[in-house]
């Protein structure tokens, strides 16, 4: 180098990149005399403010050996480049973009084609999104010292829709009522109260299962089933389906049950008429045209009281009333009527009747093997497993008795109630026929001969048939 004359700018040039991540070296004048020291390649650098990410194990590499870099272009510096920030997110809790409808693949991989419909049921309160905040971008450095900025991502947005809330932060999006998530124009999430089917219950749409109101505009075909924590109203026909409401059900074009699946509401059931069906409410069954030969049950009334107004066949139990235009047909068919008692009670009579008959048959049967075992006893021949059968069968009795006991104090409980019948009543405003059988509390009065416009009630200890005036 003392041979060289000319600054050492003019045998080697440093670049930096655009971006200042990269610091370059290259020769040019140069020849194999040519020779640097570590010191004029750190004033080389300052020079050209290159204080960075310096490379120094490269350097030395070209301080001892120059001329094996003559031909290249050699990274001698490298900064650190800036990391751009993350977008925030929204993470929904609700899959609302898979618009497939795929039917469920049960445990022992067979396929119900009833259930194809996802209805993204919340509750009040519940958590339906989550806000993910946007990460900032992480600052780098240039080969000449200078900080270098990233850019940072970009806060996400609740989309906000109807029924829904979020918390102070926005950070979490909460149902405001109960119902179904669910997206509408331009992402909005909405929780609905009502979910509307435009058409049939069929293999398109399957089982409906929501905790709100379900109105179908169309038919439930048979096999289907439809359940709503709030009210069911359908335009069309059910035909052997399961719908069960918490709230009420309306059914516009009338039910054939085929004697297959239930019609349960927790509020009231209406309809034009029923069929070959089993209706359960907790409140009244409102039928305007007829009910033939089926299972009807409702806490308070029954009434069918339109143009036609006919009930025949079956059983109609109901808490207080049952009410109807005609009730029978000139052919005798069997007709029921319980009333005076809430009927799950009455049913539950008849099933603790049946229990009871159980409890003392079995109860015989271990008094009977006491018997001889204590025999056996007396006589000095009980053997050890003879002796432990004997201890088992005592405590077997003695909670047989416990049983059968209180299955008699709930049968008493539920006979008290059902003489507390005054209001109950079986109205036929215009016809009631023979072969109809009216149960009223404890006490039952078969129809003979066909009766107009009458009332059948409690009256001195017997059901007593009132003209209508």
């Amino acid at each position: 180098m003392n041979d060289q004359t000319m600054p050492l700018s003019y045998y080697m040039d440093i670049t930096v990149s655009d971006d200042k991540l990269t610091a370059y070296v290259q020769f040019s004048n140069a020849d194999e005399s040519f020779s640097v020291t570590n010191e004029q390649f750190a004033e080389l650098l300052e020079a050209n403010h290159i204080v960075y990410g310096v490379d120094e194990k490269q350097i030395a590499e070209i301080v001892k050996h120059p001329q094996s870099f003559f031909l290249s272009k050699t990274v001698i510096a490298a900064g650190d480049a800036p990391k751009n920030g993350e977008d925030g997110s929204i993470r929904m809790l609700f899959d609302l973009d898979d618009r497939s409808k795929r039917p469920l693949e049960l445990e022992d991989g067979t396929v119900d084609y009833k259930e194809v419909t996802a209805i993204h049921n919340v509750r009040r309160g519940q958590l339906i999104a989550e806000r993910l905040p946007a990460v900032k971008s992480t600052e780098g450095r240039a080969v000449t010292g200078e900080p270098l900025f990233g850019k940072d991502g970009k806060e996400a947005r609740f989309k906000i829709g109807k029924n829904v809330v979020t918390d102070p932060d926005q950070l979490a999006m909460y149902a405001a009522i109960d119902g179904m998530v669910s997206k509408t124009d331009r992402d909005k999430i909405n929780v609905f109260p009502v979910y509307e089917v435009n058409g049939d219950i069929d293999y398109n749409v399957g089982n409906i299962d929501f905790v709100g109101t379900v109105v179908i505009r169309g038919n439930v075909l048979p096999g289907f089933r439809v359940k709503a924590a709030g009210d069911i109203r359908i335009t069309g026909s059910v035909e052997a389906a399961d719908l069960e409401a918490d709230g009420s059900i309306e059914i516009n074009a009338g039910i054939l049950g085929h004697n297959k699946g239930l019609i349960r509401a927790g509020g009231r059931v209406k309809s034009s008429f029923v069929q070959d069906a089993v209706i359960e409410a907790g409140e009244e069954v409102l039928i305007t045209q007829s009910i033939m030969h089926s299972q009807v049950r409702a806490g308070r009334q029954v009434v069918c009281m339109g143009s036609k107004g006919l009930i025949v066949g079956g059983m109609i139990q109901a808490g207080e009333r049952v009410a109807a235009r005609t009730i029978g047909n000139s052919m005798s068919t069997p007709t029921s009527f319980e009333v005076g008692v809430l009927p799950e009670l009455r049913n539950e009579l008849q099933q603790l009747r049946s229990q009871l008959k159980v409890y003392m048959e079995n109860l015989d049967k271990t008094d009977k093997a006491l018997s001889l075992l204590d025999q056996l006893a007396a006589a000095g021949q009980l053997s050890p497993d003879k002796m432990s059968m004997r201890i088992k069968l005592n405590h077997t009795k003695k909670q047989g008795v416990d049983e059968l006991n209180a299955c008699k104090r709930r049968i008493m409980d539920i006979e008290k109630s059902l003489e507390d019948s005054e209001r109950a009543r079986v109205e036929a405003l215009s016809y009631v026929y023979s072969g109809t059988k009216i149960v009223i509390g404890r006490y039952t009065k078969f129809v003979k001969d066909t009766a107009q416009r009458v009332r059948f009630m409690l009256q001195d200890g017997d059901i007593a048939m009132i003209p209508i005036v």
